[in-house]
């Protein structure tokens, strides 16, 4: 079995997988109980990944895994998103210049 691969922001071991829409998801590498990614391998050795739901529920060829970007140390922050791309600074040096309020 080829050894996981090692998140770049935390070091962690995660597998690189192949979603049901053909992107490429990062999951943890050791399986979780609490996980809600269904990791399985093809006839090839690829690493699959899906979503299971009620109408396709969980196969007994499958583990949980947790998406690594729910459990990833180094993107978790305690500072808010800015949502403003184009605000650079909320300071009242603009008005001071003559320019619009």
């Amino acid at each position: 079995m080829p050894s996981p691969s090692y998140c770049g922001i935390c070091g962690a071991p995660i597998r690189w997988t192949i979603t049901e829409g053909r992107k490429r998801l990062a999951v943890d590498a050791q399986p979780h109980p609490d996980g809600n990614t269904a990791v399985s391998r093809d006839g090839r050795g690829t690493w699959l990944s899906r979503r299971p739901t009620e109408e396709l529920p969980l196969a007994p060829f499958e583990k949980l895994h947790m998406p690594h970007v729910a459990t990833c140390t180094g993107r978790q922050s305690s500072e808010p998103a800015a949502r403003c791309l184009g605000v650079i600074s909320l300071d009242e040096r603009r008005s001071a210049r003559g320019g619009r309020r």
